[in-house]
This record gives C-alpha cells, sequence and structure tokens, in this order.
C-alpha cells in the first residue's frame, strides 16, 4: 500500500500544470466541457500508466535488487529534470477538433512526461509496478479531470512555479537517493 500511496502523492504533483494537462485545459476553455475530450484524456492518462507499469515489472525482473534503488533515482531525476526543463506552452490554438488527434498528442506528451517517469522508478524501486500503475492510472485521471472542469486554475503563473519547485524537490530526492545508495550519505 505504501507504493499505491507514495505514488499516488508524486504523479499528482509532478502532473500539476504539465503539458497534457495544459492540452486538456486550453481544449476545455475553449470548446466548453466536451465529454469525448475528458473521456480521451482518460483513456490516455490509463493506456500510459499501465505502459509505465508494465515496464516498472520488465525492469523489476531484469535488475538485482542493489540496482532497483538506482534505476529509481535514475527515474527521479528525469522527471524532474523533465518538470524544470519542458515548460508547457501557454494556451495551445487547436487546429482540429478531431478527438482521435486530441489522444495522439496526449499519449505522446505523457508517455515521457514526469508523471510516467514516477511511475515506472515508484514501481521498480519499492517492487510494486501493479500498485504504482494503479496510483498512476488514478492520479492521471484526477489530473486530467481537474484540467477539464477548471481550466483557469492553470492560468498564470503558479502553475509553472509549483511545477519547476516539484521539478527541483524531484532532482534533490535522487540526488540524495544516489548518494545513500552509494554509503556517502
Amino acid at each position: 500500500m505504501p507504493a499505491f500511496y507514495l505514488t499516488l502523492i508524486a504523479v499528482l504533483l509532478a502532473g500539476f500544470g504539465a503539458r497534457d494537462q495544459i492540452t486538456i485545459a486550453s481544449l476545455s476553455a475553449r470548446q466548453g466541457q466536451r465529454p469525448g475530450v475528458l473521456l480521451a484524456a482518460l483513456l490516455s492518462a490509463g493506456l500510459t500508466a499501465a505502459a509505465a507499469a508494465w515496464a516498472a515489472g520488465f525492469m523489476l525482473a531484469q535488475l538485482p535488487p542493489p540496482a532497483r534503488a538506482i534505476f529509481a533515482g535514475i527515474a527521479l531525476a528525469l522527471a524532474g529534470l523533465e518538470s524544470l526543463v519542458l515548460v508547457p506552452r501557454p494556451r495551445l490554438a487547436e487546429p482540429t477538433n478531431s478527438l482521435g488527434a486530441l489522444l495522439l498528442v496526449l499519449l505522446a506528451s505523457q508517455i515521457t512526461d514526469a508523471a510516467r517517469f514516477l511511475i515506472l522508478g515508484m514501481g521498480v524501486g519499492m517492487a510494486a509496478p501493479i500498485a504504482s500503475g494503479a496510483a498512476g492510472a488514478v492520479g492521471g485521471a484526477i489530473l486530467a479531470g481537474t484540467a477539464w472542469a477548471a481550466p483557469q486554475i492553470l492560468d498564470g503563473t503558479a502553475a509553472r512555479w509549483t511545477r519547476r519547485i516539484v521539478g527541483g524537490v524531484l532532482v534533490v530526492a535522487a540526488l540524495i537517493l544516489f548518494l545513500r545508495e552509494f554509503s556517502i550519505l
């Protein structure tokens, strides 16, 4: 159970203000709350969380226990760097109203975002890929639903600063994990 709760909290923090959330909020603000947009967002969140959980299960079988913590640290560092470096663009001008195109855009942005790196890292580091995947799917659904229902909360600089602060915390956590694993700290 700790893997579920820790992954859920990490995904909620790392996913706030992410590219997929900005995309969903942009469409909801411009087109209104179309149920199809929410369904595409929920499907994408579930599929990418399942892919990250599958990858965590695969890596868990390949890595010996001492290497799992190092892999988790690498995933945390990648999540933190993604949050710091890749800043979401402001409101996007969507050229089409296609739900299929939206699903492809969401899948492409979510497959390598901080939240999915966290699902992968927590699944390997805590040896619980199913619990981490389930938590990631729930967290992704909450984030997508929030962006769809209240797109205005992602306006302004608060979402960008929150994202950068969480990214910095993730990089520091990865550094501490590395130092502890090598008995330096």
